[in-house]
């Protein structure tokens, strides 16, 4: 052996020749075409590497569809402030197997007040103008069924305002809804929303996204957005990367009861097919235990066609 190369038998082998051979020179030819291989392969085959989704630029795209989310975010009645534990006490609401609510037995782990946590601390976070200042004090002077007449006579005007447009509302009586969500609008449209939302708490690292990903699937923009690349449920969406791209192969059983029913129609899915993965997971665990499934192997002899070979070479042996 000697540095860079090394040789192959020995003087007193003739039979096996010594040669050189440079194995500095080999590793750096295949590292080189390695590289080059996986770059390569890289570049044609990866997922595309989508911008990320925020509040901002769901505002700036659609202001129509946020401010609308944000009108049933102060009113309490978008999909987050309805939806039970882990993050509010919604009467009835949560999946259930049978009788069992398992969302309600987790309990309410992350509290979300919808109206104040995506609405009305932002706002008093931020610098306000005198006239938003008079309407978060109005808000917050209101009682509860005060603000819920103004959120659904404001959400009604939106409906049937065109495109949801805020500027063709009709007049009425709205309160200070129009005057809190067109600043809220003007906060997300600056990207602040994002960076309020992520520090409501007090936390220091910023990496807790429950908040804004919650505000951003109560609107129909997110939804749109899965739809279009492949990615909701009804398109084998927990198995795929973004557009055609295939992602996670093994998630196939897991995806495939939602595109079946009862599941499909079902509105506690997610916890039906959890409870049922999670039986046929220890129905595979329990595989060698179990009378009559364990003899499979045996009854068919598929062990047989995999080690064809050595049961080939046993009959060809003398006995």
């Amino acid at each position: 052996m000697r540095c860079g190369s090394h040789r192959t038998g020995t003087p007193e082998s003739p039979a096996f020749p010594a040669r050189p051979y440079d194995l500095i020179k080999e590793v750096t030819i295949a590292l080189v075409l390695v590289a080059l291989l996986t770059a390569g392969l890289a570049a044609l085959f990866s997922s595309p590497d989508e911008r990320p989704v925020t509040l901002g630029s769901w505002s700036r795209a659609d202001s129509a569809d946020f401010t609308t989310t944000a009108v049933s975010e102060l009113g309490g009645t978008s999909a987050t402030a309805e939806y039970g534990p882990p993050y509010n006490h919604t009467p009835g609401a949560g999946q259930k197997i049978g009788p069992i609510g398992l969302q309600s037995l987790a309990g309410v782990r992350v509290p979300i007040d919808t109206a104040n946590d995506f609405v009305i601390q932002p706002l008093r976070q931020a610098p306000e103008p005198p006239l938003v200042t008079d309407a978060l004090t109005a808000w917050s002077a209101a009682p509860a069924s005060r603000q819920q007449a103004w959120t659904s006579a404001y959400s009604d005007a939106l409906g049937k305002a065109p495109d949801s447009d805020p500027a063709h509302v009709a007049p009425g009586d709205y309160g200070p809804v129009p005057v809190l969500t067109a600043r809220l609008l003007e906060l997300a449209q600056s990207g602040a929303l994002d960076g309020e939302l992520l520090t409501e708490g007090g936390k220091f690292y910023q990496t807790d996204y429950t908040r804004p990903l919650l505000f951003l699937g109560d609107g129909s923009y997110f939804a749109d957005l899965a739809q279009s690349r492949h990615l909701t449920g009804d398109q084998w969406g927990m198995m795929n990367e973004t557009g055609n791209y295939p992602g996670q192969p093994w998630l196939w059983l897991y995806t495939f009861w939602y595109q079946i029913d009862p599941f499909k129609s079902s509105d506690n899915a997610d916890a039906l097919i959890w409870g049922l993965m999670a039986l046929l997971s220890l129905v595979l665990v329990l595989v060698p235990f179990i009378p009559g499934i364990r003899s499979i192997p045996r009854w068919t002899r598929v062990y047989r066609l995999i080690w064809r070979d050595y049961y080939r070479a046993q009959q060809r042996s003398p006995r």
